[in-house]
């Protein structure tokens, strides 16, 4: 007996049954949620459609809109063409290892031995995907800081453990509250990921927090992963690192990029450093996860650890775009202060607008602001409803930079945004 094609088009695959439970199980591609971003990028597409004539002005962006530093791309087209860089790298090169060790010397003052203590990796986000394979068996926790970056957490899911949010809340300096968490939840936990400057609250951690942190891990026996990617966005004082904080490298690594801080986003490398164990750990799962990141990238990597002025450069741009952009939402009725650190700016969302439109959500808000006025932001309802502002926006200069913020004023004012 034939079967029509209509028949066959509407049959599983044979391998739908096949999935892994980790990914949805045999109902994988069949759900109706709809990721925030998917709905961000599904909102853009409609105003863009609906208003062909006003400009989308994008705070969603979460990537630097800068190009590395020239003498960065300068080694990078020298380094391509050597043919000693052409091979696999592995766990990594001398040459890179050594970079971080004296940048992490310069400037945090933390000593790192280059051989044991360190490690590449391609971009902190797949350092955090490997980390969990280290300690997580199943039934164990990863505490996770909610709103957070959700890799080390998904991973966490996807070998059987658990993830134990932990709110940040005003009411307590958008820190974790550690003294919440159950004896019953301490025996299971394995890891405690932490994210200062914070991701997308823009925090900074006390270095009484991070004391509190080390003196936890040993006594109830965790290990902490430190995710400092907006390390050198901090604008409150000098940026601090984990490992300053005595007994840090008893207990744990920090994961640091070179996207944020150097304007190497695509680039795709960050390290891991801290206890050697630990470092060895995860060096042996990499192994088994990649060949390494392209030597030639990693060289030019350490034109740019060496050179101070990068980092300097580029956390004075975002923090005078953060410094218009704070004033700007002030004067349009929200309540926001300068972030310690990286390009976000977290604050509360709006409740009403003064056509009618009522937000029980930063996401109703959100979506409100991309679909009526062409203002793209990034709610945030883990601990409330909040928008996230990002000044990774594309501006050539400071006039274009003082222009965005004049007609986003403008479109603000109109909406008659209450709180």
């Amino acid at each position: 007996m034939s079967t029509t094609n209509s028949e066959t088009n509407s049959a599983d695959p044979y391998f739908q049954s096949l999935f892994a439970e980790r990914i949805g199980g045999s109902g994988y591609g069949k759900g109706t949620a709809i990721y925030k971003f998917e709905k961000i990028k599904r909102a853009k597409r409609k105003a863009l459609a609906d208003f062909p004539d006003r400009k989308l002005i994008d705070f969603g962006i979460g990537e630097n809109d800068g190009v590395a530093d020239a003498k960065v791309r300068e080694r990078m087209a020298v380094e391509i063409n050597q043919p000693e860089n052409r091979g696999y790298a592995d766990n990594g090169i001398g040459d890179f290892q050594q970079a971080v060790a004296r940048f992490m010397q310069r400037n945090f003052n933390v000593t790192l031995d280059p051989a044991t203590e360190i490690n590449h990796c391609i971009g902190s986000k797949t350092a955090l995907s490997m980390l969990p394979a280290c300690f997580i068996n199943p039934g164990d926790i990863t505490l996770m800081t909610a709103p957070g970056y959700p890799v080390a957490g998904t991973h966490t899911t996807y070998y059987g453990g658990t993830v134990h949010k932990l709110p940040l809340l005003a009411e307590n300096n958008f820190l974790p509250d550690l003294d919440s968490i159950t004896d019953e939840i301490w025996e299971r936990v394995k890891i405690l990921v932490l994210n200062y400057p914070n991701s997308p609250t823009g925090r900074l951690c006390p270095p009484e927090f991070f004391e509190k942190v080390v003196k936890l891990a040993k006594e109830k026996k965790f290990i902490v992963v430190q995710d400092a990617a907006h390390i050198m966005l901090t604008f409150d004082g000098r940026p601090t690192s984990f490992l300053e904080t005595p007994g840090a490298k008893d207990v744990g690594v920090e994961v640091h990029s070179l996207s944020k801080g150097f304007d190497m986003i695509g680039w795709r490398l960050g390290w891991v450093c801290g206890n050697p164990t630990l470092v060895r750990a995860f060096s042996d799962v990499k192994d088994n996860c990649d060949s390494g990141q392209f030597i030639a990238i990693q060289k030019a990597a350490v034109t740019a650890l060496d050179d101070e002025s990068i980092t300097k450069r580029v956390n004075a741009k975002y923090r005078r775009r953060l410094e218009k952009l704070v004033t700007m939402l002030n004067e349009c009725g929200f309540d926001c202060q300068m972030p310690g650190g990286s390009y976000f700016l977290y604050t509360k969302a709006p409740v009403a607008s003064a056509d009618g439109g009522s937000f029980d959500s930063g996401e109703a808000a959100s979506q409100y602001l991309i679909t009526q006025h062409s203002m793209v932001t990034v709610p945030w309802d883990d601990a409330g409803p909040y928008i996230r502002f990002s000044v990774t926006y594309e501006a050539a200069d400071e006039a274009a930079e003082d222009a965005l913020m004049a007609e986003s004023k403008k479109r603000l004012m109109s909406a008659g945004l209450t709180f």
